[in-house]
């Protein structure tokens, strides 16, 4: 059967699959590229290899695609490649789509029910451990070559690391290396288990900590400060009826509570501390901080309510974009106070984003700088070239000086987008928080191709501009890695 993609409403223009790997040697480069910069960019996201089975699929359920864009002495070298999960491989083989709804195998082809890693690892990358991995938190990590991008496999940390399941945002203590993660639905899906663990820098299992949740719920971030960890979690429900159902795995309830679950870094499950509020999706955070008068303070990017239309509500309501929206915010818990309750205060509530950064060498550490790719409206954008995506789109990076409450911004251009940005240390850098760089890879309508943006953190001005000659997928979450975090091959 001829591959057909004209009843998949989001394969056009900009976003249609492109579904190559690509090499591109010595990249075209406006401007210049700094000359302290040496590492790799890794981003991942999903490309469908076949048609979806279901008009009303989750974009998450597309095929893992990995992109590097590697730097050294100013130069850029691109290189992307499929994640080779068990379901790419059996979709290669079969030249078809062979798997249903996102995380629902209710409606998998017969062929492939023997198949029990239904991942795409497709959401975040990781590295640790002199390791790189790509993740989706329904499946333990796929381990990849860092220069070639060639698939490794699963990866179980010798063992030691029991939960079926693996985070999209583990956390990195850069003092240490120490990585705290966790797994939910730890023992099994719609199970409301969650397993954390402390993994040493070196890739060892050092300490786990089991423990419920209050319901079932996407488990997708959290913070670190130097005493806590803050586990969100909040209406992005299942539960077994509904996968029997043969229902897309999550959908939102807007009647549950969100809770906040405090838990001492050095403590355990019994020392676990839920704090409760009214709806909101608290889906990606910035940072947490403990301050000496007891308050434990989070930033977060933060909704009212369901922040992705492709999970229905459970209820049947229609999706609502205005309490869709996500802005910064502000949390504050009293761990002095016996009250199971929290403040939450906006911030920048004209610079809306979701996917919020900071310099991580700070995580879990006083801190000022956030940083979020954003839609600022009042931007001219050309609808002529660009298309009608006023102000649908983040065309600026924002720094968000949490101290001084002041926002700075880079626009884009007319008729871009940006996906998440992420900041590079600058080469030479004392350590100082900011001093460095930000990258973000930029969706250029007006020449239907991507470019690969380099600004410098401080003055928010672009340093330089890496054009490819094609468009890349579609791109969830990206990671730095410096030629001392993973063992770098010298461009060739």
């Amino acid at each position: 059967m001829a591959v057909d993609f004209s009843n998949d409403p989001t394969a056009r223009g900009f976003f249609a699959p492109t579904r190559f790997e690509a090499d591109v040697f010595d990249c075209e480069v406006s401007g210049k590229i700094p000359t302290d910069i040496d590492g790799a960019f890794y981003r991942v996201g999903g490309e469908w290899l076949y048609p979806p089975k279901f008009k009303d699929d989750s974009v998450f359920n597309t095929e893992g695609f990995v992109c590097s864009f590697r730097i050294k002495d100013g130069n850029c070298d691109f290189k992307s490649r499929f994640v080779r999960t068990p379901r790419y491989l059996a979709e290669r083989r079969a030249r078809k789509q062979l798997f249903g709804y996102y995380r629902q195998p209710a409606a998998d082809d017969p062929s492939v029910k023997s198949i029990k890693d239904r991942t795409v690892a497709n959401t975040n990358m990781l590295a640790h451990g002199g390791r790189l991995f790509a993740l989706k938190e329904d499946a333990l990590p796929y381990e990849l070559d860092p220069n070639t991008l060639e698939t490794k496999g699963p990866y179980n940390f010798k063992g030691k690391y029991k939960s079926p399941t693996f985070t999209a945002h583990p956390k990195i203590d850069d003092q240490t290396g120490e990585m705290i993660t966790w797994g939910y639905e730890a023992t099994g899906p719609a199970s409301n288990d969650i397993f954390f663990y402390w993994i040493d820098k070196r890739g060892n299992v050092t300490r786990e900590v089991r423990f419920k949740a209050p319901y079932v719920s996407m488990v997708h971030d959290i913070a670190i400060s130097q005493k806590h960890i803050i586990i969100p979690v909040y209406g992005m429900v299942t539960s077994p009826e509904r996968l029997k159902e043969g229902k897309i795995h999550w959908g939102w309830d807007p009647s549950v509570p969100t809770y906040y679950g405090v838990m001492p870094r050095d403590g355990g499950a019994k020392d676990l501390r839920w704090f409760k509020g009214p709806e909101r999706a608290c889906v990606h955070t910035f940072n947490a901080v403990d301050h000496p008068d007891g308050k434990l303070v989070m930033e977060a990017a933060i909704s009212d309510s369901n922040p992705f239309p492709f999970f229905p509500d459970v209820h049947g309501k229609p999706f609502d974009g205005a309490k869709a929206r996500t802005t910064a915010r502000r949390l504050t818990f009293d761990m002095n106070s016996k009250d199971d309750g929290f403040t939450e205060e906006l911030l920048f509530q004209d610079a809306p984003g979701a996917l919020c950064r900071i310099d991580d060498r700070f995580l879990g550490r006083d801190y000022r700088y956030g940083f979020m790719s954003y839609a600022d409206a009042g931007r001219p954008f050309d609808e002529k070239r660009g298309g009608n995506l006023r102000g649908r789109v983040s065309n600026c990076i924002g720094q968000y000086d949490f101290r001084a409450n002041k926002l700075k911004s880079f626009f884009v251009g007319d008729t871009h987008s940006l996906n998440e940005c992420c900041f590079v240390p600058r080469g030479k850098s004392n350590g100082e928080e900011g001093d460095g760089y930000l990258v973000a890879v930029a969706s250029n309508y007006g020449e239907m191709r991507s470019e690969f943006v380099i600004v410098d953190a401080k003055t928010m001005e672009e340093a330089a501009r890496v054009k490819l000659p094609f468009r890349v997928s579609m791109q969830v979450h990206g990671i730095w890695a410096s030629a001392d975090q993973l063992p770098l091959a010298e461009p060739v």
